[in-house]
């Protein structure tokens, strides 16, 4: 099994997931910064030319929510839970995430955070005032949810606490309005203590992730 990273939010959720499970993956760094997402190697596994990506035998996955259900449903975990109510919950929560919270969140991250450091240019204002607008609402939606809970979905960790985490890693940066939604805080402060997610990566480059 190989589980193709680069030390992004995205790159986090599958390595994160991979290091809690201690999944039997190796670990190949894709060098965003060099262009080999854009080499035809990894474009034969992830034509999109974005990471992660994960080869098991013949199965080839890309998208980083699958991969994370993937390596829980091979490792048995109940990351992926058994009964199909959940599972369903699961799916709500990560397509929630990927259609509003980590959507606006990564709007900011890469406005504030990524075309400064890759030089792409000035943030763009507007952008960042719409998605700073957007997030709010969806996190106050969230924070509501999290209210007497430790984890999204039932009583446990699931893909989905690590899939709505993404971004926060980066929260000052990103300047995510964090301090106006306390149950977020809580829930993150909890989730942080895992030492899969703090130090997801194989690489000395994780210390700047």
């Amino acid at each position: 099994m190989k589980l193709y990273y680069f030390e992004s939010p995205n790159g986090r959720k599958a390595c994160a997931v991979a290091r809690y499970l201690n999944a039997p993956a190796e670990f190949v760094r894709v060098d965003l910064t060099k262009g080999e997402h854009k080499a035809p190697a990894y474009l034969a596994i992830n034509p999109n030319g974005k990471v992660p990506a994960l080869e098991d035998g013949q199965v080839r996955l890309w998208e980083s929510a699958a991969i994370m259900c993937y390596l829980a449903d091979q490792a048995g975990s109940s990351l992926w839970p058994k009964d199909a109510a959940r599972q369903i919950d699961v799916i709500r929560w990560l397509s929630w995430d990927a259609m509003h919270f980590s959507r606006h969140g990564g709007t900011l991250f890469f406005q504030r955070v990524v075309k400064p450091r890759f030089g792409l240019g000035e943030p763009d204002l507007a952008a960042i005032d719409e998605a700073m607008g957007f997030f709010r609402q969806f996190a106050g939606v969230l924070n509501s949810h999290l209210e007497g809970r430790g984890s999204v979905v039932g009583d446990g960790l699931t893909v989905a606490d690590f899939a709505l985490a993404s971004f926060l890693p980066h929260a000052h940066e990103a300047k995510l309005p964090l301090d106006e939604f306390p149950e977020i805080r809580r829930w993150y402060a909890q989730f942080e203590q895992l030492p899969a997610w703090r130090e997801p990566f194989p690489t000395a480059a994780a210390s700047a992730a």
